[in-house]
């Protein structure tokens, strides 16, 4: 799916830290842990709490968080619509890996066993 560069733009300009909050608040909300939502960041990121820490001091951008990132091999696996979009079919890199973070969060929120959100099986 085409994305507008328009779109693509604002989303790599829109910091970790100003969104970070709203998935605390959302998995906290249902019941899950701010721990489990730092387990699926480091899961599709590679960071561990001081990296992440260190990002939303800096006020890290989403194109710098992602190009920071060591994205996980396993992460092509996350599928499914989010924001109206086919994960699959965002044909833009950091677009999809912002998606592939939202659709995380969404599952963790959902109740989703954790092992079925880091696709272990």
């Amino acid at each position: 799916m085409k994305t507008t560069p328009e779109h693509d733009e604002q989303m790599a300009k829109m910091t970790f830290s100003s969104v970070y909050p709203h998935y605390v608040t959302k998995v906290e909300g249902k019941g899950r842990t701010k721990e489990e939502l730092h387990q699926v960041i480091t899961w599709l990121t590679g960071f561990d709490d001081k990296d992440l820490n260190k990002l939303i001091a800096e006020k890290a951008s989403f194109e710098t968080f992602f190009q920071k990132a060591t994205p996980n091999p396993n992460a092509p696996l996350i599928t499914g619509v989010i924001c109206g979009y086919g994960i699959e079919e965002i044909e833009n890199l950091l677009t999809r890996q912002i998606r592939y973070l939202d659709k995380l969060v969404d599952e963790l929120a959902k109740g989703k066993k954790m092992e079925k959100i880091l696709r272990a099986g």
